[in-house]
């Protein structure tokens, strides 16, 4: 990369960690640190919710899809839109209003004004185990990211510098500083993408004419969907919209219920179209260059990773300049979403395990907890290929276990505490024993099947006739 290129990047890099230092010293109280006060504007909150869950994962991601399988491969993200309007009309009005009359941080706090304590500490482990996975994934994807577009730069160097910028200023700023860089971010992400990357990759490949005449036809049509992989994603993604301790995060955060209902509409409508066609045309444009020869072809033997080829691609397009401004503004969707994870788990352990007050010494507990994840995030990301994948796995691990007892917690009139542990712990349990041991299923279907089945078989069967010994030994 030129000097020009890398002298940008870094740039963007220390202004991230500016921001973090600013808010360091204006967190007063754990209110502060995990919820920003609670008076955080719409926009604010729709550009950070959309920013944190498209992220690096599903920026990076779909690209692959898009070099896959083509156009249809948007499709994962109106997914997204469906599950953030649901949750618009059935979750955020309640959860808001529970969350300001009992000043809640997290999701299992949510849970414990239902459930009670037992409850609560159960989500609390599951919600951590899953977004120190996801957490991973971003890490990964920023690692990939900077190894193909800084020549001799190692996948796990890169790693461990993307992660630490993100835990740096995570750990000093809170969320307030997560919330405000996911603004700078999302901006940058979109002026990258449709001022940069798409104009750019468009005439670089010939026009509409190169492109059509080189991919496959199927790549360029929408009903390029298997029934399993609408199955697999619908499942995974719709309902993390109802059991992201992100997304309740900025619930909290919101000025008012009208305001956090706008923002939930805003980012729905951000996800598809906007950034699921143009994550998968850029993706689809890398595929063009693979096939024209113009991307690196694998020494004999290796497999072409599809993630890789958005990266490549830009590399190869971007003059200097150009080229410092667009990984500055894919490493921005990354640390986007790396950094609420971040918030997201170290909130489940100082509020919902360790049980801390709000207090300033809770403050540096959470900087030091908030550390030590990313630390464990990156040792996790270091021994892990997929991106996409990984971030999958930790959606399904939270979905199958947290989903049905929070549909219990918004519509069943009674419902019961300790068929909702066994509920959490068969079926976030189930999927994390089948991802683990790569056990295959039938049709090609996620864990997160069997692992919802299972959650919600458990919860109904149990729910009037459930044994309190049970319950005591969970």
């Amino acid at each position: 990369m030129h000097w020009i290129d890398a002298s940008i990047f870094v740039v963007y890099m220390l202004a991230m960690l500016w921001v973090g230092h600013y808010f360091l010293k204006k967190n007063e109280s754990a209110n502060d640190f995990y919820v920003g006060g609670r008076d955080i504007g719409k926009w604010h909150i729709g550009l950070s919710v959309v920013a944190t869950d498209v992220g690096g994962g599903f920026s990076i991601g779909l690209g692959g899809l898009g070099f896959g399988m083509g156009i249809s491969g948007s499709w994962m993200l109106f997914t997204g839109l469906i599950g953030a309007w649901l949750a618009a009309v059935l979750l955020v009005p309640k959860v808001y209003d529970i969350g300001r009359a009992k000043m809640l941080f997290t999701f299992p706090q949510f849970i414990q004004s239902i459930y009670g304590n037992r409850m609560a500490w159960w989500a609390g482990i599951l919600s951590l185990i899953g977004y120190i996975g996801f957490t991973s994934s971003q890490f990964l994807a920023g690692a990939k990211l900077a190894s193909a577009t800084f020549p001799g730069l190692e996948l796990t160097p890169a790693l461990w510098i993307m992660g630490a910028v993100a835990v740096i200023y995570t750990s000093m700023g809170g969320l307030k500083a997560v919330i405000y860089t996911d603004t700078i971010q999302w901006i940058v992400l979109m002026i990258g993408m449709i001022g940069i990357g798409l104009p750019m990759g468009y005439f670089y490949l010939g026009g509409w004419d190169g492109i059509q005449s080189t991919l496959p036809a199927s790549f360029l049509q929408f009903n390029q969907l298997s029934l399993a992989q609408i199955i697999n994603w619908s499942l995974t993604i719709i309902p993390i919209w109802f059991i992201g301790m992100t997304l309740y995060q900025r619930i909290y955060a919101s000025r008012s219920k009208k305001e956090a209902i706008q923002a939930w509409r805003i980012a729905g409508l951000l996800e598809w179209p906007v950034i699921a066609l143009m994550g998968t045309l850029l993706g689809m444009m890398a595929k063009v260059a693979y096939l024209q020869g113009i991307l690196p072809v694998p020494a004999p033997g290796e497999v072409f990773d599809p993630e890789m080829g958005l990266p490549l691609f830009l590399s190869s397009l971007l003059p200097v300049g150009l080229m410092g401004l667009m990984m500055s503004a894919y490493f921005s969707a990354i640390l986007s979403t790396a950094d609420s994870c971040l918030m997201a788990a170290s909130g489940n352990v100082v509020s919902d395990i360790l049980k801390l007050e709000n207090s300033k010494t809770s403050i540096r507990m959470s900087q030091w907890v908030t550390l030590g994840i990313g630390l464990i995030s990156l040792a996790l990301a270091s021994t892990m290929t997929g991106v996409l994948n990984l971030m999958l796995q930790s959606y399904a691990i939270m979905v199958s276990g947290l989903f049905i007892p929070v549909l219990a917690a918004l519509f069943d009139k009674s419902p019961n505490p300790s068929a909702a542990i066994a509920s959490l712990v068969i079926g976030g349990g189930s999927a994390l024993f089948i991802g683990l041991l790569s056990i295959p299923l039938p049709f090609n279907f996620d864990p997160i099947v069997p692992g919802l089945l299972l959650s919600t078989l458990t919860y109904l069967s149990l729910r009037n006739s459930f044994n309190s010994k049970i319950s005591s030994a969970l």
